[in-house]
């Protein structure tokens, strides 16, 4: 009997430290972004990450003259993505893309991309969640 509380004990307590470290590793687009700071913005593709939780990919953006600034923007899960018809090289490097999103809110040049469109006018992406935020 001393056991069996025991073992229910410890599945327990293991079940529910599972649950907290789901919790922890995802996130509300509000606790992460601001809906009040949108940005849009055209560039060259200089990297994707296809990892989890989210999918990430980099742009070179031209600010000024001779001056450019490297963004990072997050996507939805390489699992959505594929279920949407991506592939790894969906995005690939040297791409020119606009990307429209909202700014994290801690992070310089970090960005939600909402909606992605092809140097052709095409588009290649749009987030459910970001549109909510619009």
């Amino acid at each position: 009997m001393h056991t069996n509380r025991t073992c229910i004990g410890l599945l327990t307590g293991a079940a529910l430290l599972m649950g907290t470290l789901t919790a922890h590793g995802h996130h509300s687009f509000s606790a992460q972004y601001d809906s009040a700071k949108p940005v849009d913005m055209k560039g060259t593709v200089t990297k994707v990450e296809w990892t989890t939780p989210h999918a990430r990919f980099y742009i070179d953006v031209a600010v000024a003259p001779g001056k450019v600034e490297n963004w990072n923007f997050e996507m939805a899960s390489p699992n959505v993505l594929s279920r949407n018809g991506w592939k790894k090289n969906t995005l690939e490097i040297g791409t020119v893309v606009t990307v429209a999103g909202f700014m994290a809110r801690v992070g310089e040049r970090m960005a939600i991309a909402g909606a992605i469109t092809g140097q052709d006018g095409k588009p290649l992406f749009a987030s459910a969640q970001a549109d909510l935020a619009r």
